[in-house]
């Protein structure tokens, strides 16, 4: 339909054999098959084989090839084998990896995927955007995201911004006339809407006239060309220093075969075990094993109400310092109920409202009037401030579709967060009304007259002053309120904001939303963890400042400032004063941005939530922008890095615990491989100086790298979360994982295994041969570094966090365990592995030396750690 905009309305609902009702099932199943889904075609992904086969790129396992192909060359088959069995093993498991990750990303995308409001059956539902169809009658409001192209049928002031299109940042005002000119640009054709902009203000209705691929967006092939993952800053960080430290170990590989060289060593032995020792020292797993870790991490936290968009917002949830959060929702339960009414100079309870009271009556219709909200099929959908309202009207029995039928609406001015107001036009009595809604102090402003029981009188400041105090009155009791007023307008006129003025007072409604349950230990959580949680809302200051009390957030009213409170300040002084201050209160989006540079600016790292279309600069501006997966918009949503699907802040709390978990545990599996590691190339650069043989065969070498790194390291990585992580303060972002301190215990643990190792081969030098002594270090060396997987767990000794509270690392023990005895007993595989027959004694030797390590490092733990630290 690419001239959609040179149709009316009647003539493109005609042409897409659409009726006002929307269409029908059968009908939607006919054109899906047609059209297919509204997706756009994926960047074809690469093969299962594509994928393993990229895994023989790497830089060592072409040497590791080309080492296989020299073997056989000097008829060294049997090495060969081994070689190229390990090169297979891993490149399985690099696939496994690649899959695994690739599986995670895709399942949280189609968590966060955008839902579409449709008319089908005439019925209005809500469907996941990939399931409109050409055709399809859209409802578009502010902070959607445009699920197809379509025709405006019905315009109510729709603004959409479509730089995703059009490159402009300026949204473009809409209309519903015919556009009648020919090749009409992209930009100019302000009577259609297209897949992939969001609505910024206003609403209207469209219909569906192109879907997927389609679209003008699914023309735009160059936009699927760059969609990319990047790796995350740690991950950065982490290839960084492999690379580096690829490059120590290649040195001293290079020196270990020089020197193997001058003491008369053959040339083909001295490669093979100087490529071995590379490919044993150097960490290639760290990448993947934080790609596998973080992948588990997101799922956990999907399952747990927290999908992660971006990666990278798992590292930084682990140093979380301030938790800037919305109230409604977030901290309360978002199920707004009206509890008391003002009208007529009187306070009424909400059940005590009287049926045949003819003023109390009029503004409960006005509320009904002047509202979105619908309520039918046991379904709420609207803001929960309008469904408070509709439900208010169950007590007169009035339906809102009824009403709404009965006074058709005819015009309106959507609400939004400058204004603080929402008008709509009604023929009521024969007369034509127009009915604003919003915050009092607004509204009391544009109102000269007030309607009572006895008849309209002139709005007096003594009548101000006594609305106010009941308004007082009702918002230190942490109840919202919303006013309402009318005016009565010429037929047929056209409203704008200048409208909205010169106003009749008729009442106020005031809802509760209390706070969660779990939002007050929720917030005593955070204060444990030395995390600060501020509440940021456009409520009133002392029914923001009784809903903090409540839950722990406020402690004295001072530590509560209004918007203009802080327009006041400049940013130097704010950033003085942020730091005192607990509750903000009636400020807008605006002001949450600067709230949050206050804040990092003082080196804090910042979550702030929001779900609206103005919170989406403040979520870019934050560490880690949070949207409400119920309420939050779609553009909101996408400036986000984490989306909670149940709008609760337990759960961000939540979130910031896992976060600190996963990166715990990512930093035990890389002390894990490095200290190893380290361990075996101390041992051989022991070996090396002191003119000793090579403590090992390259077969050797090669079996420890598949057999001890990549199992245990994984299972360490999923090691049971610890809830004592949130006694800790947040780590601060910039403290690299591979600090001094750290290195310091990679180095004494790699020490210690490097020890045992060192002893293990003395002594089968002095009972026996070179064979034997490179059997027992061999076999010294495997076996440590898999129980060394239990002391890597954690910070504290496994006598303290459970012995089996890990069943994975037993796992990999059992399996690392078992795969060593094969080697040492079975025949086939001991000709293979170079190793000789061991008795009793020099098996109670091996696991005596194996347990050394394991043994103090556990004490110095139990004696000296307390609990996991930073």
């Amino acid at each position: 339909m690419n001239e959609a905009y040179r149709k009316t309305a009647t003539e493109i609902m005609e042409s897409l054999k659409v009726t006002s009702k929307g269409l029908t099932d059968e009908e939607v199943e006919k054109r899906r098959t047609e059209y297919g889904f509204n997706e756009l075609t994926e960047v074809a992904r690469k093969s299962v084989i594509q994928v393993f086969l990229e895994q023989f790129k790497d830089f060592l396992v072409l040497i590791l090839i080309g080492a296989a192909i020299i073997s056989m060359f000097f008829n060294k088959i049997e090495s060969a084998i081994v070689i190229l069995v390990v090169i297979f093993i891993n490149a399985l498991l690099g696939t496994a990896q690649h899959i695994k990750a690739e599986e995670s990303l895709k399942s949280l995308k189609a968590l966060s995927s955008p839902v579409a409001r449709v008319l089908r059956n005439g019925q209005k539902l809500e469907i996941p955007s990939r399931e409109v169809v050409v055709g399809d009658i859209l409802y578009l409001e502010a902070g959607d995201y445009v699920s197809a192209d379509g025709r405006i049928i019905e315009n109510h002031s729709l603004q959409v911004n479509e730089s995703s299109l059009t490159g402009e940042s300026e949204s473009v005002l809409k209309i519903a006339d015919v556009i009648d000119q020919d090749d009409v640009a992209l930009g100019d054709r302000i009577n259609m809407v297209f897949s992939g902009s969001f609505v910024t203000y206003g609403r209207a209705i469209a219909v569906a006239t192109a879907t997927g691929m389609n679209t003008e967006i699914g023309k735009i092939a160059t936009l699927l060309k760059n969609a990319k993952e990047k790796k995350t800053p740690l991950q950065a960080n982490l290839d960084n220093f492999g690379r580096k430290l690829a490059v120590v170990i290649l040195a001293i590989c290079a020196l270990i075969f020089a020197l193997n060289i001058f003491r008369g060593h053959l040339l083909i032995e001295s490669f093979m075990f100087a490529v071995s020792l590379a490919v044993a020292a150097i960490p290639e797993a760290l990448s993947s094993i934080v790609t596998i870790v973080l992948a588990l991490g997101t799922q956990k936290m999907a399952h747990e109400n927290a999908i992660v968009r971006r990666l990278h917002a798992v590292e930084s949830l682990g140093s979380v310092s301030v938790i800037c959060s919305d109230k409604t929702g977030t901290l309360t339960q978002n199920k707004m109920t009206v509890k008391k009414v003002y009208v007529d100079d009187k306070v009424l309870a909400s059940d005590e409202l009287d049926q045949d009271k003819a003023l109390e009556k009029r503004l409960v219709l006005m509320a009904l009037l002047c509202n979105d909200a619908i309520t039918t099929n046991d379904k709420e959908i609207g803001d929960p401030t309008e469904v408070a309202l509709v439900n208010l009207g169950s007590i007169y029995e009035l339906d809102e579709l009824e009403i709404r039928k009965n006074y058709p609406r005819t015009g309106e001015i959507p609400f939004d967060s400058d204004r603080k107001l929402m008008s709509t036009v009604h023929k009521i009595d024969g007369r034509t009304v127009m009915i604003t809604k919003g915050a009092l102090d607004v509204l009391l402003k544009r109102s000269i007259k007030i309607e009572k029981s006895v008849g309209v009188e002139e709005l007096t400041e003594q009548h101000k002053k006594e609305i106010e105090n009941v308004n007082f009155d009702f918002s230190r009791n942490g109840l919202r309120v919303l006013a309402f007023a009318y005016k009565e307008i010429e037929e047929g006129k056209k409203i704008d904001v200048e409208d909205e003025k010169e106003l009749t007072f008729i009442g106020m409604i005031a809802m509760m939303d209390p706070p969660r349950e779990e939002s007050a230990k929720a917030v005593a959580n955070c204060i444990s963890a030395g995390i600060k949680t501020v509440m940021i809302t456009g409520d009133h200051k002392i029914t923001a400042s009784a809903i903090a009390k409540q839950i722990g957030i406020l402690r004295d009213e001072s530590e509560a400032m209004e918007g203009y409170e802080l327009d006041k300040l400049s940013d130097e002084a704010l950033k003085d004063k942020v730091k005192g201050i607990s509750v903000y209160a009636r400020v807008s989006p605006e002001h949450k941005i600067r709230i949050v540079r206050a804040w990092q600016e003082k080196g804090n790292v910042v979550a702030m939530t929001g779900d609206g279309v103005n919170d989406a600069p403040a979520l870019k501006q934050a560490d880690i922008g949070i949207a409400m997966g119920i309420t939050g918009t779609e553009v909101a949503k996408d400036a986000a890095a984490m989306i909670l699907t149940d709008d609760n802040f337990s759960t961000i709390v939540k979130a910031v615990s896992n976060g600190r978990n996963i990166y715990a545990n990512i930093k035990n599996s890389i002390k894990f491989l490095l200290s190893g590691n380290t361990a075996g190339i101390l041992s051989v650069l022991y070996a090396s100086l002191a003119a000793l043989p090579n403590p090992f065969a390259p077969v050797h070498l090669l079996f420890i790298n598949l057999v001890t790194d990549s199992l245990p390291a994984i299972a360490i990585g999923v090691e049971p979360h610890k809830e004592n992580v949130m006694k800790e303060k947040p780590r601060h972002i910039n403290t690299p994982i591979l600090n001094r301190s750290f290195g310091l215990e990679v180095l004494i643990e790699g020490f210690l295994i490097a020890v045992s190792t060192i002893i293990a081969f003395y002594i089968g030098l002095n009972i026996g041969d070179v064979k034997l002594a490179r059997t027992m270090a061999f076999a010294t060396l495997c076996l440590t570094r898999i129980l060394h997987g239990f002391n890597c767990r954690t910070k504290e000794s496994i006598f303290k966090i459970g012995i089996f509270s890990n069943k994975y690392i037993w796992i990999a023990f059992a399996i690392g365990l078992l795969l060593l005895i094969s080697v040492l007993e079975f025949q086939p595989l001991m000709r293979i592995f170079e190793v000789v027959p061991l008795t009793i004694n020099e098996y109670k030797i091996i696991f005596g030396l194996a347990l050394v390590p394991f043994i103090l490092v556990q004490i110095y733990k139990l004696l000296f750690v307390n609990g996991p630290r930073e």
